[in-house]
């Protein structure tokens, strides 16, 4: 296949007149004999976008357990753009979680329609009550290795992130540094301060669960796990831009403080996304959609988004005043890098995924192509 007539967003975080090839399945370099054409009618060219946080859609749930939810949810997600996915685990028994990740697993080795799975979000269940948001409390626990290891075993090490709230356990400086080499250790649902928070990062973690959401407020007296990240470089950020859960002047300051670099815009959706509004659940709780806002019913705290992610890179451009060229970075290389997926995803780059998303001047997608394949045209 070969795409024509495009603007080719590159990895200088550019656009580009130009055209791309793809051999194989994969992007690659010069183009065949009897290559299929495809006019790209000016549009701006970007790679498939990564989203390595968020829970499900079109009434599905990661945590349901099933090889089915994976897929219709992999199904919705390529088809609006997003093309590599890392579900997000919820707070649940041990047990239950663990079943969850050895469905994932089984689901990786097999072939599917979709997005690809590419790794596994935990967000739960090493969090605090404090800022459980719309986690379950009666599950939660400390950060435990032994309990650690059970998950990756469980999803053959699927697993690429898990979460702790460093202040719950004594000894969390021992847990990173002796699980870090394994997994990377991101902090949610955190109460922590300032200097605990830092303790975290230079033991080793290097991941935080969306910015600003169930973490302490920033202040200039205390400024809490924000501040913390802010001043650890290797630490990357994860953003939710659904225009819910953070004010624009909040998501410029994220930008201006971290680098555009460290940061990896997220959906956070949950199973409504793409349904109408009405009564949900949400690691099995009762939660409220309306538009775009989800709410537990039990206290009224946000219950993850109900917006996927090319719909959160459309809002930050075009509501939060984030460049275009800069979203998509961060929507596709920086996710792709903190899940150590870049070799191939990511980037429109000979050798890597043939993904493509074609949208036009107002950001709507116009046609999504997966593995060379067009999946989608509008």
């Amino acid at each position: 296949m070969v795409i024509r007539n495009v603007k080719v967003y590159g990895e200088d975080k550019k656009f580009s007149k130009g055209e791309i090839v793809i051999k194989d399945g994969l992007f690659a370099e010069n183009a065949g004999e009897d290559e299929e054409v495809v006019d790209g009618e000016g549009f701006y060219a970007i790679p498939g976008l990564v989203d390595i946080h968020f829970h499900g859609c079109m009434g599905h749930d990661f945590c349901d357990g099933t090889k089915e939810a994976i897929e219709e949810i992999a199904k919705y997600e390529a088809s609006v753009g997003v093309t590599a996915i890392a579900p997000a685990t919820m707070t649940l028994p041990v047990e239950e979680l663990e079943h969850i990740l050895s469905v994932a697993a089984s689901y990786k080795k097999e072939k599917h329609k979709g997005a690809d799975l590419i790794g596994v979000n935990m967000e739960g269940p090493f969090i605090s009550e404090e800022k459980k948001g719309a986690q379950n409390k009666q599950y939660i626990t400390a950060c435990d290795k032994d309990v650690c290891l059970q998950f990756l075993t469980a999803s053959e090490n699927l697993v690429k992130f898990v979460a702790i709230a460093p202040e719950k356990s004594p000894d969390f400086t021992e847990f990173i540094r002796e699980m870090k080499d394994k997994v990377q250790i991101s902090l949610a649902h955190t109460n922590a301060d300032y200097d605990t928070a830092k303790a975290a990062f230079d033991a080793g973690a290097n991941h935080a669960v969306h910015l600003y959401n169930a973490m302490p407020a920033f202040t200039h007296r205390a400024p809490g796990v924000v501040g913390a990240v802010s001043d650890c470089g290797h630490v990357g950020a994860e953003l939710i831009c659904d225009g819910v859960h953070i004010h624009p002047s909040a998501v410029r300051a994220a930008f201006k403080m971290l680098g555009a670099d460290r940061i990896a815009l997220i959906s956070d959706s949950m199973r409504a996304t793409g349904m109408a509004d009405g009564h949900y659940t949400l690691g099995g709780l009762e939660v409220d959609v309306t538009g775009n806002r989800a709410t537990l019913v039990s206290d009224g705290a946000l219950a993850g988004s109900a917006t996927n992610l090319m719909d959160c890179m459309k809002t930050a451009v075009k509501q939060m005043g984030i460049p275009l060229e800069t979203a998509v970075a961060c929507a596709t290389m920086n996710p792709a890098k903190q899940i150590g997926e870049y070799e191939n995803y990511g980037s429109i780059t000979p050798g890597k995924k043939g993904n493509v998303v074609l949208l036009d001047e107002e950001l709507n997608v116009r046609m999504v192509i997966k593995d060379g394949v067009i999946v989608v045209e509008l």
